[in-house]
């Protein structure tokens, strides 16, 4: 990761330091997963105000955090909005098909157990 002085600049791992566990230990969080699997349907940047989680503003904070420091979500200012959105290009070259199976064994899961997850 690389140090930044500018509180406004998030640090992201570059792809080449993005690690496996790290990927798994973020997307092992039911809540991470449901913001992983709103982002991935949506396909676009999403503020943080996006997501109607319910957990309390610093632990959304925290789990975005986590989202971001494993590698799985980029996150940049635009005026005083955070936006996120997925790495997927970074996730899927660097382990093909984890994302994509992940956010399908979420989806079963959920029809298994009747709601959205």
């Amino acid at each position: 990761m690389t140090t930044t002085t500018n509180p406004r600049v998030l640090e992201h791992p570059a792809r080449d330091r993005i690690r496996l566990e790290e990927v798994l230990h973020a997307l092992s969080d039911a809540v991470r997963l449901r913001i992983v699997r709103d982002m991935a349907r949506e396909g676009v940047e999403l503020s943080c105000s996006h997501f109607d989680l319910p957990v309390t503003k610093s632990t959304t904070t925290h789990h975005f955090r986590v989202l971001r420091e494993s590698g799985v979500i980029q996150q940049v200012y635009r005026g005083t909005a955070k936006l996120n959105a997925l790495r997927r290009e970074d996730l899927d070259a660097l382990f093909p098909g984890l994302l994509d199976s992940v956010l399908a064994s979420v989806d079963a899961q959920a029809e298994r157990e009747g709601g959205e997850g």
